[in-house]
């Protein structure tokens, strides 16, 4: 399964890219309306992309009379992506996304960089938001967590259905002529290429010690990118910075995913999930 990370498509102004994705995965929202971080907003690096947005979004009221009627009409499942600022805000945005059937789940956007994150835990935002929704639940934890195979543990033990890894990681970039903060915020968060090494630590640590259903993302531009993610324990891969520099990307990589998997005798992705964990060599036929 191929869908994009969130906050890096917008699929009404592209519907077409969208139709390309498994799943469509929105643009975290918050209780309320959120202006952002000021600008600037986006800065390019040598092997990727720094972002300070600020979780800008509608808020959920926006969110479920305007964009989700309309989302619906792309005719792709969607994943509604959640933020908040304490555990109790996941639990009301959950308990009025499980009314609506246009979604099918939840992902549960615990790392942000760029805001100030709830106070609670990873695990204790889960655990309020399960009993408030039947959808599966999916948490998005960062790769800079002390321990982020306990942290799986936790969010497992407190509900969680899946994991997406990895969110962005903090980063700064600096002016080349006055030495300072090129984004607005001065740090953001730090995507493309360079993080993929990061992102599939993170999914290889947290498939051995969850065994669960895993997003992985972070650096994937290729359908070799995409099969060592699911070497590495992934269930699906979610594409991001690819898209804001190639919209073909998701054709493109099911494509060449497809083609990995048939020169190594795999019959499909899930034949390759894991494979890294076994021991058994795969080669190329």
């Amino acid at each position: 399964m191929i869908v994009n990370a969130s906050g890096c498509l917008d699929a009404l102004e592209a519907p077409e890219v969208a139709r390309g994705l498994d799943a469509f995965v929105t643009k975290t929202v918050t209780p309320q309306p959120r202006e952002g971080n000021r600008p600037t907003r986006i800065a390019e690096t040598e092997a990727g992309m720094l972002n300070s947005i600020g979780l800008e979004n509608p808020g959920i009221d926006g969110l479920l009379t305007d964009k989700l009627p309309r989302l619906a009409g792309l005719g792709v499942p969607l994943w509604a992506s959640v933020g908040g600022f304490a555990a109790e805000d996941y639990a009301e945005l959950c308990a009025l996304l499980d009314e609506r059937p246009e979604v099918t789940t939840v992902e549960l956007n615990l790392s942000c960089p760029n805001v100030d994150e709830a106070p609670e835990s990873a695990a204790e935002i889960v655990a309020a938001a399960r009993p408030t929704t039947r959808k599966p639940l999916y948490a998005k934890l960062s790769p800079a967590a002390t321990d982020l195979a306990e942290t799986a543990r936790a969010v497992q033990a407190a509900g969680a259905d899946g994991l997406s890894l990895v969110n962005t990681i903090r980063g700064l970039a600096l002016d080349d002529k006055t030495l300072q903060p090129r984004l607005g915020h001065q740090l953001g968060g730090y995507s493309g290429p360079a993080l993929k090494p990061i992102a599939l630590a993170a999914v290889f640590q947290c498939y051995r010690a969850t065994g669960m259903p895993i997003v992985g993302m972070g650096g994937i531009a290729n359908g070799r990118d995409a099969l060592d993610f699911l070497a590495a324990g992934a269930t699906a891969v979610a594409l991001g910075t690819i898209l804001f520099s190639d919209p073909d990307a998701p054709g493109r990589v099911r494509s060449e995913l497809a083609e990995e998997l048939a020169s190594r005798g795999l019959s499909e992705a899930g034949a390759a999930t894991g494979i890294a964990h076994t021991g058994h060599r795969v080669t190329v036929v």
